[in-house]
């Protein structure tokens, strides 16, 4: 029973339809607390920005890893690396090359939200897209 819903829901992966980003500039794919995992919803948006970037060869990229106000500032600098590592391989499995993509870490030391509690805390865990000009 298991092998038979493991190939079902296989299955549903594999049709589900890829969307091409409109731009990559500010594009944020999200993350759980202390998580560096690439979730399906964040899989699917890095995949987008892939398609983008593969039908326009001159984009380059930097990726910045993000991350809540809480725990230290070395943990979350790691942590943020992490994301911004993990997004990154995503695009590059899917074909960019390593050369057109960048990532760097702000850990909590740059919140693109200000203020306090899950709400503020959930948007700050990203990793963000920034084009190279």
């Amino acid at each position: 029973m298991k092998k038979i819903l493991f190939l079902a829901m296989m299955g549903l992966a594999a049709c589900t339809t890829v969307r091409e980003s409109t731009q990559l500039e500010g594009e944020r794919v999200f993350f759980g607390f202390d998580s560096a995992d690439i979730s399906a919803e964040a899989n699917q948006n890095l995949l987008g920005q892939s398609l983008y970037m593969k039908n326009n060869p001159g984009v380059d990229v930097v990726i910045e890893g993000h991350c809540d106000e809480r725990g230290s500032s070395e943990y979350n600098l790691v942590l943020g690396a992490l994301r911004a590592g993990n997004a990154a391989h995503v695009l590059m499995k899917d074909g960019i090359e390593k050369e057109r993509i960048r990532t760097i870490s702000y850990g909590k030391e740059k919140p693109q939200f200000l203020g306090t509690g899950e709400s503020v805390w959930s948007r700050n865990r990203n990793a963000t897209t920034r084009v190279v000009e």
